[in-house]
């Protein structure tokens, strides 16, 4: 499947407006690193798929764009002696067009130089091959933002040292460890440093800030300097360990046994059409889900994991893992890898539980440690959706007591569990003095089904009814009378002057249309609220139907994401973001799914490609490339935690999916053509199925799912157990 990936899938972006906002990562899945090729010098938009400027490879622990990067150096290979001390000297043209980006695999020819140069990553470094064909001395060089040291070592070929310039972490003396080997002599005579005027001081050795540093070589004149390179957040010594353990392999069998690691991941789901941009779209979004998040363990001298943790500021043994923000990751990437990665999953919650017991809550938005982003603490959702499918269970006691910390415990620090939890308990909703309430309302709400769905997979039926009645907290914010969420103060009073498209304030990245129906846990609930079924599908049409209009209030200015709604004319179906990634299945909550196939559909086909613009919006840790991997595939997970898909509409003819337990799940689709919006009916295991969603428990059997596709909808009513999961049915 890697023959269809190209990485730079939605990497035309600037801050102002995002086709994706990703990066073409070179990595292993789940690697400690990711390498790209960087264009510009542009902040967290260091490369751009049409610049024809090639800075270097660099080596980057960059999430988001608004996250920033915690770790990261570039590497310029390099051939006369015009450089200075900047980036700008070094770098060098070249053909976007005859370059290769694959996951597994990087090649650029810098035409300044004629130097070709090849990269394969590992779990934690990579391998260099670069062929110079100069009359001009071969040079590598390592540019350094913030602060940086490095030793050459020239007897045996290696360069040591370290970098330091995270964007955040609890720890100001947080480094990364680097070591680097290579397969040519080192000219200590030609390699130094440059200073500010670009003047070359020749030293073994350099330490300070914003460094250019350049390794020079002897006889690269008729055959390639292979680089082996590898890092660690532990130790000097303990990155010398992670290389030593790649040096016999050469860079040809790490490319192999990293197309391996890929083919794993991405053969577990087979999909078949006649259009071939279907199959590279789903293909590179499959990749983009197993970026992150990324190991942030390492293994010792006696193969155990270890880690760094930044809040001890010491070595601990277990897993870890970094770069996630569960906001956006668990409503997708989670759920997929319960279905084919259930192993990864249960060691990502040792993780993550490992990140509790040092930082006293479980994690919201790591990079490498809490950052404290985005409202709600949703991972309680990724710890109820592994428990109601059986992965990690040992761990669920521990689990649940950190759920319940964040929801009864105010931290002292603003980055760590639920703002406004006091209030929250007292009020049942979070006041409009809190910044984006309506959000962390209705998260908190979703998180306190999540307890209790815990907690009744652990017997503790005093916590579940507890919880499971707060979970209904949402009603408290719901005003009948215009339909919408909207504040509340302190004194139960509505914030008056409301306005259905302002965004901000008192919502998170849209308006009341695209946050005001996050009710995973219980939209039959929502439906009663409005009144009934006819009302609250009116309000849903009306959110698809209308212009994409919107006031900035909240920010004073437009931010990306509106501009990115306004751009694709799909009424506030604010596709573009998160908290919208649900709507278009709500229709089927009423029993009119034929509303949500033809949205869907229409999604799919004309907002996701394969190309520099290929996503409608910030792709986010692998949770948009998620959407579209479940939408094309014919269903999707609106509630985590409940056991449930709800039903769409399939774009692929057969889909495959591999499952852990040796079986296989067929899905297959009649009559799929690009006039039929509509599915006219679904068999499951054979037998005629009527209701709008499928299980777990059905995806884990292997029953195949059979679609048959039409080109006018149908329609017929639904019983209440043929409608998918709500509290309230």
């Amino acid at each position: 499947m890697l023959h269809y990936i190209d990485t730079r899938q939605g990497t035309n972006n600037k801050h102002s407006y995002s086709n994706g906002n990703t990066l073409p990562y070179t990595s292993v899945p789940f690697g400690m690193n990711h390498f790209a090729v960087q264009t510009n010098d542009e902040g967290s938009w260091f490369f751009n798929p049409l610049d024809r400027v090639f800075h270097g490879f660099r080596l980057t622990h960059q999430p988001s764009p608004w996250m920033g990067d915690f770790a990261h150096f570039l590497m310029t290979p390099i051939a006369d002696d015009k450089i200075r001390g900047t980036v700008f000297t070094c770098q060098s043209s070249y053909r976007p067009e005859e370059a290769v980006f694959k996951p597994n695999y990087v090649r650029v020819k810098q035409q300044r130089y004629n130097i070709t140069s090849e990269l394969v990553p590992t779990c934690y470094g990579a391998a260099l091959r670069i062929q110079y064909n100069s009359r001009h001395q071969a040079g590598l060089v390592l540019n350094v933002k913030n602060i940086s040291e490095w030793h050459i070592d020239a007897a045996n070929r290696k360069l040591i040292g370290y970098v330091s310039n995270f964007a955040g972490c609890h720890d100001d003396q947080f480094r990364m460890y680097v070591a680097m080997s290579f397969n040519k002599e080192i000219d200590l005579s030609t390699s130094g440093y440059y200073d500010e005027e670009g003047k070359l001081y020749s030293e073994a050795s350099v330490s300070g800030k914003d460094r250019h540093f350049v390794i020079r070589f002897k006889n690269c004149e008729t055959d390639s300097l292979h680089i082996k390179l590898a890092t660690s957040f532990i130790s000097g010594e303990q990155a010398n360990l992670n290389l030593e353990r790649e040096l016999n392999l050469s860079i040809d069998e790490l490319k192999e046994q990293s197309a391996q690691a890929w083919n794993h991941y991405l053969s577990k789901i087979q999909v078949s059409h006649s259009n071939e941009e279907y199959l590279r779209t789903f293909y590179t979004c499959m990749y983009r889900m197993f970026l992150f998040p990324q190991k942030f363990y390492e293994l010792d001298a006696n193969m155990e994991p270890v880690h760094y943790d930044t809040t001890a500021r010491a070595v601990k043994k277990g897993v870890l893992y970094t770069n996630n923000g569960f906001w956006d990751t668990y409503k997708t990437v989670y759920p997929l890898y319960s279905i084919i990665a259930p192993e990864e999953y249960e060691e990502m919650l040792e993780g993550y539980l490992n990140s509790y017991r040092e930082a006293g809550f479980l994690p919201k938005w790591l990079s490498p440690d809490e950052r404290g982003l985005m409202p709600g603490t949703l991972i309680d959702a990724v710890i109820a959706d592994a428990a109601a499918k059986g992965i990690g269970l040992n761990m669920m006691p521990e689990l649940l007591e950190a759920m319940l910390k964040a929801a009864t415990t105010q931290s002292e620090q603003t980055c760590y569990g639920r703002q406004g939890t006091l209030d929250y308990i007292k009020y049942g909703y979070v006041p409009s003095n809190y910044h984006e309430s309506v959000n962390h309302t209705l998260d908190y709400a979703y998180s306190d089904y999540c307890i209790s769905r815990v907690a009744e997979m652990l017997g503790k039926s005093d916590i579940a009814d507890k919880y499971r009645e707060s979970a209904l907290n949402y009603r408290n914010i719901f005003d009948s009378e215009i339909g919408f969420m909207r504040a509340k103060d302190q004194n139960g009073q509505f914030r008056p002057d409301f306005n259905d498209t302002s965004w901000g304030r008192d919502y998170a990245e849209g308006s009341a249309w695209q946050n005001g129906f996050a009710v995973f846990q219980d939209f039959q609930g929502l439906i009663d609220a409005y009144g009934s079924k006819d009302r609250f599908f009116d309000k849903i049409t009306e959110l698809c139907n209308k212009a994409p209009d919107f006031d900035v209030l909240g920010y004073g200015f437009e931010i990306h994401e509106m501009s990115e709604m306004a751009a694709i004319d799909f009424g506030q179906v604010a596709i573009s973001n998160q908290p919208s990634f649900h709507i278009p299945y709500l229709f089927n909550y009423v029993g009119q799914p034929a509303s949500s196939q033809v949205v869907i559909k229409q999604i799919v086909t004309n907002l996701f490609n394969s190309g520099f613009n290929g996503y409608p919006g910030d792709e986010d840790n692998g949770s948009m490339a998620g959407w579209y991997v479940f939408s094309s595939m014919g269903f999707y997970p609106v509630s985590p935690g409940s056991n449930e898909y709800v039903l769409g509409i399939p774009l692929f003819d057969q889909v495959t999916i591999e499952l852990p337990n040796g079986k296989q799940m067929q899905i297959h689709t009649d009559n799929n053509n690009p006039q039929s919006n509509f599915v006219s009916s679904v068999k499951l295991a054979g037998q005629d199925y009527t209701k709008l969603f499928i299980t777990h428990e059905d995806i884990m059997e292997g029953k195949p799912l059979d679609f048959r596709l039409g080109l006018a909808p149908t329609y017929r009513d639904y019983k209440p157990e043929e409608l998918p999961f709500s509290i309230s049915k």
